[in-house]
């Protein structure tokens, strides 16, 4: 049994707590229709009256009703912070969504649409121009050429990309391989799926990939390998010669994989290297991205996966009876946004590497321990200089004491225990904000 740490478990309560004490009361029809439905019919007597639900009815609610296969994982860190943040007003560093907003171009695009009436249901894989317009920028970034029409589907965001991937790849039972710490949605999409998960862990100060660990995990029973790269949280990107290895293993086994790349562009200290463009590689990937991360549209939760057409079948299949079809006039505007001029892109690389000094060298001036971050928008550094006996405690007392909010990152792990001495902070803020929490951070974060 996963064991949580009790500060996170706490939170959890907490949580509940205040979401059962928010239900809704009303008044329902014993055949479950409302009142007011029930008015229109005849007259009802004294023997067949409808009960009414009162106060005295309502004191204990009933608890929570969730599936085994999710109950472990509660309310997620991100919702968890972000309401403390709201509740004691930190700074927030912890949540991976800027506060500033998307280009103006690609937002009067959304808007034009709107006007020209695409506001009805796109086909479910995708608006043709969207498709195309994603074929055109992977050709460009990986030298790849595919079919818009049967190799890439858009979908609501790379969360769902990811889900339907696993729910239309995956059997229950599969072997599965993540490399922790990893994003939260991939354990609890695949406990879902009821896959097999098995971890490797990646471990400060580089984070590389432990090569011999791996080839030992990897057999014929592996069903598919999971690659966050860049990679949330760490910053870490993985290396050509780590794919390479990883690359060989799959060709051996049998194996698939499937590449969450929604950080392509904010790769900073080497080139991005997309999995499906190594030899023999691209028959057995599933490439997945987003507008979000790169546009700061993050609400608009526009993803797509990119796959053979023997893996895109599955990955549809999901797909349709996930969402269908994703927003219209969001596609349209995203089909503007991937025809940006190769200027946006270095310009969007150069804001964030600005914005990524300024919390780096203020972390270190705190007194943090920073690992080295080559991509995302994300910086993990070690805690334990300030005396806190976990990574939970720390964050409570970060948000609490300090004003700042940073993410905890044990619930990104199998075992809590390889994340209790990190946290992970984001750089996706207007510099001023970031400038203000370095600032709350030297003035009241004391060493122990």
């Amino acid at each position: 049994m996963r064991l949580r740490p009790p500060a996170l478990l706490s939170f959890s309560n907490h949580l509940s707590k205040g979401i059962s004490g928010n239900i809704r009361s009303g008044r329902e029809t014993s055949s479950g229709f409302p009142s007011f439905v029930a008015d229109m019919s005849t007259v009802s007597t004294e023997k067949d009256a409808v009960p009414v639900r009162t106060e005295s009815t309502q004191k204990t609610p009933k608890p929570l009703q969730i599936a085994k296969r999710l109950e472990k994982f509660k309310t997620t860190i991100f919702t968890q912070m972000s309401n403390l943040a709201i509740k004691h007003g930190a700074i927030n560093l912890g949540q991976g969504f800027p506060n500033f907003d998307g280009p103006e171009f690609v937002k009067e695009a959304a808007i034009q649409a709107i006007k020209d009436g695409k506001n009805q249901y796109a086909r479910g894989y995708g608006v043709a121009d969207l498709n195309n317009a994603i074929a055109e920028r992977f050709k460009k970034d990986s030298g790849l050429l595919v079919d818009p029409e049967k190799e890439v589907t858009v979908t609501s965001g790379c969360t769902e990309a990811i889900a339907a991937t696993m729910l239309g790849l995956i059997n229950p039972g599969d072997e599965v391989i993540l490399f922790a710490p990893f994003y939260d949605s991939y354990e609890a999409t695949l406990s879902m799926v009821g896959a097999n998960i098995k971890c490797i862990t990646l471990r400060p100060p580089d984070f590389a990939v432990p090569i011999d660990e791996l080839r030992s995990t990897v057999s014929r029973n592996t069903r598919a390998i999971l690659i966050n790269t860049p990679h949330n949280p760490t910053g870490k990107m993985f290396t050509k010669e780590e794919l390479n290895v990883i690359a060989s293993l799959c060709i051996e086994n049998d194996v698939l994989v499937f590449t969450d790349e929604v950080y392509d562009k904010l790769a900073f200290e080497m080139d991005h290297i997309c999995m499906a463009s190594l030899p023999g590689m691209y028959e057995r990937t599933v490439s997945m991205n987003s507008l979000g991360k790169t546009f700061s549209l993050t609400g608009w939760k526009i993803g797509w996966a990119i796959a053979p057409p023997h893996l895109t079948w599955g990955v549809r299949q999901a797909h349709a009876f996930l969402t269908f079809a994703t927003s219209t006039p969001m596609q349209w505007a995203t089909s503007v946004a991937l025809r940006a001029p190769d200027s946006y892109y270095v310009e969007l690389k150069r804001d964030y590497m600005a914005k990524k000094a300024i919390l780096v060298e203020g972390l270190k001036a705190v007194g943090f321990k920073v690992f080295p971050s080559s991509g995302t928008y994300f910086v993990v550094v070690d805690h334990t200089p300030f005396g806190l006996e976990n990574d939970v405690a720390f964050c409570e007392y970060l948000i609490k004491e300090i004003g700042v909010v940073a993410i905890p990152t044990s619930v990104f792990y199998l075992n809590p225990e390889d994340g209790k001495n990190l946290v992970r902070f984001t750089f996706c803020k207007d510099e001023e904000t970031l400038k203000s929490a370095v600032e709350r951070m030297k003035a009241r974060l004391i060493k122990k």
